[in-house]
């Protein structure tokens, strides 16, 4: 099994790398530039960059994890289509985004249909298959939840897949938070006696890792919707059918993080007028506050790794 791990993540990383260093001008040569928002002033010099960067580490993911472990693994299997999934609608997004010249893809209300029935098929397929077992976090205790697993189902998709895609807003912030996200996701699983799906969370790992060589700052290429949607289904999924779900506010802790801050910025400023912070998500604050996004996006990814340990130390 290690072997077969340390593949997952060798060869993933390898391809991930190759494909990322072929679509940047790729990307480029189709004009395919991101489009900045007006108020985040810091970013005014980074329009143009190339986006949809996810295509290449979620291609070499899924490809390298398909050929080392097959399709005869369901939830498996259906992890990946979901994660695939997703991407193929976070680039539908970014196309549109491209076509219209400006930073608007898909309707908000277009992207939470998809996400609904993506969750509320993934939960069903859940309760149907009987993984309603879920472990509560730092024991070793699994209960079964029954037919509950289908609104905490929906759930974990809607606030994972979104605060993913809120936490990808500065270089390398999401990759590399993601990156230890399924790297210790993976070795929960290993430790729980999953045989397959952790080596999905492996691949993801080395894919991410060859991403960054990109996306640090100063980014040569953005992940775009392409990229994060596809990360918080494969998160959500991963967690849900290992009955994880519990697990992942507290190795997400990052992704709430993003998402608290829009949700008390929003209600605060419309019953005040006034902001909490000074821009929202959190991590443009920190920013704004005079702090590197290379530094940012360190401790979001050290505070990720932290986390993950503690939730080995039941098994250590």
């Amino acid at each position: 099994m290690l072997n077969k791990l340390l593949l997952c993540v060798l060869f993933s990383f390898l391809l991930s790398l190759v494909l990322c260093a072929v679509e940047i001008p790729l990307l480029k040569k189709l004009k395919a530039g991101q489009n900045i928002l007006e108020y985040v002033k810091e970013h005014k010099d980074k329009g143009g960059t190339p986006t949809m960067g996810g295509l290449g580490f979620v291609i070499a993911a899924c490809t390298v994890v398909l050929v080392l472990c097959g399709v005869s693994d369901r939830p498996f299997t259906v992890c990946v289509a979901v994660g695939a999934g997703y991407m193929l609608v976070g680039l539908l997004d970014d196309l549109l985004k491209k076509l219209r010249g400006k930073n608007l893809g898909l309707r908000p209300y277009q992207k939470i249909v998809f996400q609904l029935a993506v969750a509320v098929i993934a939960s069903i397929y859940a309760c149907r298959s009987g993984r309603t077992l879920l472990f509560l976090p730092y024991t070793k205790t699994a209960v079964d939840i029954g037919w509950w697993i289908l609104p905490l189902g929906v759930f974990v998709f809607l606030a994972t897949v979104n605060s993913v895609n809120l936490t990808d807003g500065l270089d390398g912030l999401a990759g590399s938070s993601c990156a230890f996200f399924f790297l210790f996701l993976g070795s929960l699983l290993l430790l729980q006696g999953e045989n397959v799906t952790p080596c999905l969370c492996f691949c993801l790992t080395g894919a991410l890792a060859a991403y960054l060589v990109f996306n640090v700052s100063r980014a040569s290429v953005f992940m775009g919707d392409t990229g994060s949607l596809a990360l918080g289904g494969f998160a959500a999924s991963l967690a849900l059918f290992t009955g994880n779900a519990l697990a992942v506010p507290f190795l997400g802790f990052v992704f709430v993080l993003s998402s608290i801050s829009v949700i008390i910025q929003v209600i605060h400023y419309k019953r005040t007028g006034r902001r909490v912070f000074l821009m929202a998500p959190i991590h443009h604050h920190f920013q704004e506050k005079g702090f590197s996004e290379a530094k940012i996006s360190y401790c979001y990814a050290i505070l990720t790794a932290v986390l993950g340990l503690t939730l080995l130390l039941p098994y250590a």
